[in-house]
């Protein structure tokens, strides 16, 4: 039985670090293979996992609307290989991204034949980390979508964990299968204060803890070298290590 594990909150939250380090949790206790997603047009997780990526759900769809299908293939066979090819492989987990359309255009399309893709692909995992894009609309276009659990990032500040909360809300609101909704407050530099765990609470959201401010993310960030790499010393790799430990089975 596989269970899924969706990240969601406003840009900046620092998600896709938490979505790196919750891969690296599983790899870690061998909780693998493990399906990496990246359901955020600006795909950047495969930079977070060390994952070099050749092509994207999104190509693949444009390349059947360019006339790219083969003489003799169906359209159905063809986007069944070119998704398969999508699938970017490594040491214990496998990594698949949504990517963009090309030009200006809707995002439902990619996301739609991700969404197709991942029923199909479910049940070769016992485990899938989703990265979904910030705000809420992969929630209303149902992306996020029958997951065990729901992570809710924020930092610090007010505006991120109401954003965090209104994802919760409108995930409520659509019945899209949520199992539990926990909130994690990113790059902390304080516990936070007794009106924010008053917020939290109110709004019937689980608190799961904190991850402090950790100098270590920014200096691999600026070099250019996967987070997932970071040791298993660094403050931040273990505060979210022991919030895994507490919520993932």
């Amino acid at each position: 039985m596989t269970f899924s594990i969706a990240l969601a909150g406003k840009g900046g939250t620092g998600k896709t670090t938490l979505a790196g380090f919750l891969v690296k949790y599983l790899l870690d206790r061998r909780k693998t293979p493990v399906l990496a997603v990246d359901a955020d047009s600006n795909s950047n997780l495969n930079e977070v996992l060390g994952v070099a990526v050749t092509d994207t759900v999104g190509n693949a769809r444009e390349d059947m609307k360019k006339g790219a299908v083969p003489s003799g293939m169906t359209k159905d066979v063809f986007m069944s290989m070119k998704l398969e090819q999508a699938v970017a492989e490594s040491e214990g987990f496998d990594l698949i991204v949504m990517g963009r359309p090309e030009g200006s255009g809707c995002y439902c399309a990619a996301n739609s034949l991700l969404v197709g893709f991942l029923e199909k692909m479910v049940d070769n995992y016992p485990y899938i980390v989703m990265d979904n894009e910030a705000g809420m609309e992969h929630v209303s276009r149902l992306t996020t979508k029958n997951v065990n659990l729901l992570l809710l990032i924020s930092d610090p500040s007010r505006r991120g964990l109401q954003a965090a909360l209104r994802i919760d809300a409108l995930a409520r609101e659509l019945n899209i299968g949520v199992g539990k909704s926990y909130i994690i407050i990113n790059q902390a530099k304080e516990p936070p204060s007794a009106e924010v765990l008053a917020l939290i609470a109110n709004a019937g959201v689980e608190f799961a803890g904190t991850v402090p401010e950790d100098r270590m993310v920014y200096d691999f960030d600026s070099k250019g070298r996967p987070t997932i790499q970071m040791p298993d010393t660094s403050p931040c790799v273990q505060a979210a290590f022991a919030i895994f430990d507490r919520i993932v089975p």
